[in-house]
């Protein structure tokens, strides 16, 4: 079910939103040469503590997982995209990490992802999350009143296809509010001007991923962290954006 936000809610968002980026914040400054992702898992897991919050991952038993979720921040190394368990891994220097986060603060829920090089950057690897950032940008900037879902799929494309990315379409951005994950579902791919009208009140995350050689994932035998399927890395980048008459409003921007 597709639900509207009423101003007054939005702003009660606004507190989800600060704390996720925090969270965000922490734990790619935490990202060095040298951590363990449980480290960085356990972070973020004192950070909801400290904060009265809730994980939206950590109980996340979706038909796609193997069993639920059982931590509370995606760790996503190199050739993972998405859904990055985290475990007994050790960062290395030019490691590309990306991490996503949602929690909820007095019950509204907010989501984001960040992606980032460890160490010593190769230049695919920055062209890969710089493309992956602006394609964020562009589905953002094409979030307003009297858009449709097509045209912020379709602004996402063009980014990707630009610079030589194939895109999937299998996870994409979706609503958010009291949930985590909600309709309606933003393929990073598409048409303009097709799917639902944008009305104001309309909130959810947007969420470009690209992988440099393919459009093709698989799934890890740990039953979660969907990889490239030629191993080749994956960016992620994600806000949750709130629709409004004087243009979108990013909740969970950072510093």
């Amino acid at each position: 079910m597709i639900e509207l936000r009423t101003l007054a809610e939005i702003e009660q968002m606004r507190a989800a939103g600060r704390f996720v980026a925090s969270v965000l914040e922490a734990t790619a400054a935490a990202s060095i040469v040298g951590k363990n992702l449980i480290a960085l898992d356990k972070l973020a897991h004192d950070m909801i503590r400290k904060a009265g919050a809730e994980s939206c991952y950590i109980d996340y038993h979706p038909s796609f997982g193997a069993s639920p979720f059982g931590k509370v921040l995606c760790t996503s190394v190199n050739d993972a995209a998405l859904h990055g368990l985290p475990h007994d891994y050790t960062l290395r220097d030019g490691d590309l990490v990306s991490l996503d986060f949602a929690a909820s603060v007095n019950g509204w829920v907010a989501d984001s992802a960040i992606s980032f090089v460890v160490g010593t950057a190769a230049p695919e690897d920055t062209a890969l999350i710089d493309t992956t950032s602006r394609a964020l940008d562009a589905g953002i900037a094409a979030a307003t009143v009297g858009n449709r879902v097509g045209d912020i799929s379709a602004a996402i494309g063009a980014v990707a296809h630009a610079d030589g990315y194939s895109v999937n379409v299998d996870f994409g951005g979706h609503g958010v509010g009291r949930t985590m994950h909600g309709d309606p579902h933003i393929p990073n791919d598409g048409r303009p001007g097709r799917g639902l009208p944008l009305r104001a009140g309309l909130v959810f995350a947007i969420e470009p991923w690209l992988m440099i050689g393919t459009d093709r994932i698989f799934t890890d035998p740990d039953g979660w962290t969907l990889r490239s399927e030629d191993g080749s890395r994956a960016a992620h980048a994600e806000h949750t954006v709130a629709i409004t008459e004087n243009g979108p409003i990013v909740l969970t921007a950072r510093r």
